[in-house]
């Protein structure tokens, strides 16, 4: 059976990553954890920025499939959102390399782990935007710029599931679907 150098670069370049940050990252490093010559990763990757948008494009799909997961066709617009946040959130509070990427732009502010930490958001409200469109197709929901209500609602989840804990008592999930529902559904108007 012949062996993928390609796959084995990219796992041990995920890893590298994950560990060490963008910018502690080499392509000796990589290719150490890969077994493989340096020379061999350039047949694939031009670059440490190139093998980088690799990582992060698994990294978006993955995210994109454990949102699928959780989605129900037969709940409402705001059930599934809820779930598909509170899903994608745990992912990447999870994922270390996600979390990795967001450590070094508050410590170092490494300009590739920003764009990085910008993809993953980008690759969210894109997601959200997608399904606030089929909502307001099926009437679900009011006619609405989709990319603006989709970047809304990422943020008010975030809001409300990490920044609120920085200096309240960590909402419960439960509440936090109430706290979604009543600003977003129902609104603040008597």
């Amino acid at each position: 059976m012949a062996v993928d150098r390609r796959k084995l670069i990219v796992e041990a370049a995920s890893k590298s990553f994950a560990l060490f940050g963008y910018k502690a990252t080499t392509m000796d490093q990589v290719a150490k954890i890969a077994n493989v010559g340096k020379g061999t990763i350039y047949t694939f990757f031009a670059n440490k920025e190139q093998l980088f948008q690799e990582i992060m494009n698994n990294l978006i799909h993955e995210m994109k499939m454990v949102a699928e997961e959780v989605v129900d066709p037969n709940l409402r617009f705001f059930d599934n959102l809820n779930r598909v946040l509170d899903k994608l959130l745990d992912f990447r509070e999870e994922h270390e390399l996600a979390i990795k990427l967001s450590q070094e732009v508050r410590e170092i502010n490494t300009q590739m782990a920003l764009e990085g930490v910008q993809q993953i958001e980008k690759a969210v409200v894109g997601y959200i935007q997608q399904q606030v469109k089929k909502a307001v197709d099926k009437g679900e929901i009011k006619p609405c710029n989709p990319e603006i209500t989709a970047f809304v609602m990422m943020k008010l989840f975030i809001a409300l599931t990490s920044d609120w804990k920085k200096t309240h008592e960590p909402l419960e999930k439960s509440q936090v679907a109430e706290m979604l529902q009543f600003y977003l559904q129902e609104g603040l108007a008597p």
